[in-house]
Order: C-alpha cells, then sequence, then structure tokens
C-alpha cells in the first residue's frame, strides 16, 4: 500500500473545520469518497472538496474498493457498528471520539480489531498538538517538581438549543446517541491528555445531576480519580453554569510549581513556579487534527507509529461510565 485511500463516514462541522482538508494534504492520503444519510451533505461536500464519490449507505461506502481506509465522523452511538463493519472488511478505521457510547462498546471494537488485525485510531489529536506537547515537556523537566495533584474544572451556560424537544434537540444531550450528556463529548479530551500524561486511572467515582432541567442527560458532575502511580485528582464538570463562572482548566500541581492550561479554548499556558508566573503562548496548526492525520498515515505506510489506537482510547471511556455510574 503507497497510498491511503480514505473513504468519510459522516460530513458535518468536525470534518468541515477540524479534520477534512488535512486528509488531502499529507502525502500518501487521498479522500476518494464520502458517505452522509442526507444526499445533499453527501454531494455538496463531494463537490466542494473534489470528492470522486459519494454515498447515502454507509455499507456502500466500505464496500468501495478503492477505499482502503475508514474514516469516521457520525455521532459516538454509531462508532462501535461504522468501526466493526470496516474492519471485518478488511479495511483500517480512524474514528471521532469517544471511541463509542460505551465501555462495552469500545471492548467489542478492541476484539474485532485483534481478531482481523485491523487497526483502528481515535482522535485524541490533542495528543499531537504543539500547545500540549508544550505541557508534556514543562512537566517532564521537573521544572514544577513530583506531581501531588491534578485538578481539571470546566464550567460553560447552556447553549441556544439545549431546550429544545424532539428532533431538533442537539444529539449530544441525548444519552442514547451520545452516551451522555456534554460530559461524555468534552470529557473525553481532557481525561485522554491525563492518561497519556500518568498513566491509566485505575479507580474513579462521581456524582452526576440534572440541575437545569433542559434534558435528561446530566449536567453538573463531580468527580474523584486516582491514577496507577497512586496520583489523585479530581473533576467538576457544569453545563447550566452562569457566564460569571466560564471556566476551561487543568491543574497539575508538583512540590516546586504548579501549571495550568485550558483544552478547548489554548489560552496561554501559566507556569508558576518560585521565580514566578510565566504565561506561554503555544499556537496550533490551522486544522487541528493534521498531525494526528500524519501519525495514522505514517503508521499504515509503515512509516511511524501513532499512540491513539482503540485499545490505548478505551480506558476513557471506562472512567466515564464509572463516573456517571453505569457499573
Amino acid at each position: 500500500m503507497d497510498t491511503i485511500k480514505w473513504g468519510f463516514i459522516g460530513c458535518g462541522e468536525v470534518v468541515e473545520k477540524k479534520s477534512g482538508p488535512a486528509f488531502s494534504e499529507i502525502e500518501g492520503s487521498e479522500v476518494v469518497a464520502v458517505m452522509s444519510r442526507s444526499a445533499e451533505k453527501a454531494r455538496s461536500y463531494a463537490e466542494r472538496h473534489g470528492i470522486k464519490r459519494w454515498y447515502t449507505d454507509a455499507m456502500e461506502l466500505i464496500d468501495d474498493p478503492e477505499v482502503n481506509a475508514v474514516y469516521i465522523a457520525t455521532p459516538p452511538s454509531s462508532h462501535a457498528t461504522y468501526a466493526i463493519m470496516a474492519m471485518h472488511s478488511g479495511k483500517a478505521v480512524y474514528v471521532e471520539k469517544p471511541l463509542a457510547a460505551s465501555y462495552d462498546d469500545c471492548a467489542r471494537v478492541n476484539r474485532v480489531s485483534e481478531q482481523t488485525g485491523i487497526p483502528c485510531f481515535v482522535a485524541y489529536y490533542r495528543r499531537y498538538l504543539p500547545y500540549f506537547n508544550k505541557v508534556r515537556s514543562i512537566i517532564e523537566s521537573g521544572e514544577i517538581g513530583e506531581i501531588v495533584n491534578v485538578q481539571i474544572r470546566y464550567s460553560s451556560p447552556a447553549r441556544e438549543f439545549d431546550a429544545e424537544k424532539g428532533d431538533k434537540r442537539p444529539w449530544r444531550v441525548v444519552p442514547e446517541i451520545a452516551g451522555g450528556g456534554y460530559f461524555y463529548d468534552m470529557a473525553p479530551h481532557q481525561l485522554d491528555l491525563l492518561q497519556d500524561l500518568f498513566g491509566v486511572i485505575v479507580e474513579a467515582n462521581g456524582i452526576s445531576a440534572n440541575r437545569g432541567g433542559l434534558y435528561e442527560a446530566e449536567d453538573s458532575i463531580s468527580a474523584c480519580f486516582r491514577f496507577e502511580n497512586g496520583l489523585p485528582g479530581s473533576g467538576s464538570w457544569c453545563f447550566v453554569g452562569h457566564e460569571s463562572a466560564n471556566e476551561d482548566r487543568i491543574e497539575i500541581v508538583g512540590n516546586k510549581g504548579s501549571i495550568s492550561f485550558s483544552v478547548f479554548n489554548y489560552e496561554p499556558i501559566l507556569l508558576v513556579t518560585s521565580r514566578g508566573k510565566a504565561n506561554i503562548v503555544v499556537a496550533n496548526p490551522p486544522y487541528v487534527q493534521r498531525p494526528i492525520i500524519q501519525a495514522v498515515v505514517d503508521d499504515l505506510l509503515g512509516k511511524g507509529k501513532c499512540t491513539c489506537t482503540s485499545m490505548s482510547a478505551t480506558p476513557v471511556n471506562w472512567v466515564m461510565d464509572r463516573i456517571l455510574g453505569k457499573f
């Protein structure tokens, strides 16, 4: 295989703004087909991006003989189904996060990947961004000393359409589609980053509640967890807070200082040591998924290794399901 020929299942906002164009910028990578349940969306995306074929049926795209890898950019409830279909057809998979809508579905994906020998990668792209690589380098340098505590703090007001009913509801607040509420959509990136830095979380508990009453899913969550190296951590998420409480921050506390950073806004990294405070600005590429897509393509072409596999992504779902009390 000298060229990875992608078929996209889904062509929504994430594909337009974060990932789609990057697939065609990378040497040895080409997009040859796209699928959406909406013929209008599929046709429009294909025409605007110069893609040869479009489909409204996922199996037809997977069966396309020219497609040798599949990018799945649909809501989480269909991730496992499409990933398993593609792997059984002998085609590598790159799937949006979280890997699936439950830990059990992640386990199903991993079993099929192991049985078929077909790789499945997950879009935890922040692992590869310069902003977070800078965070990692500061921690590994020992500048803030031994890490003694980790805290996640996230709060935002309700979204404009959160109170809509029926088909107008945002899919991110429908548990049977998303796996949970906004927590299941936002927390994966935070938890994956921390597990990539400090190892797997082996203990997690939480309390979740619906305080806003805008939808059925949880909208306020508090949690505590412990990493395999004994490091304790905590998290607080609120998706119906007042705008005065807006926060997007992870703070990592060491015995010689601390570092705090945002996960979604890429605000300046704040480093605090005995020398004082420093704000560190790090730019990311225009298409934020480009570095990880490069790693996936290199892996499939035998030129490198991508660490964001379905196996490495599964602990995120385990932690979220434990926090939400699913088991």
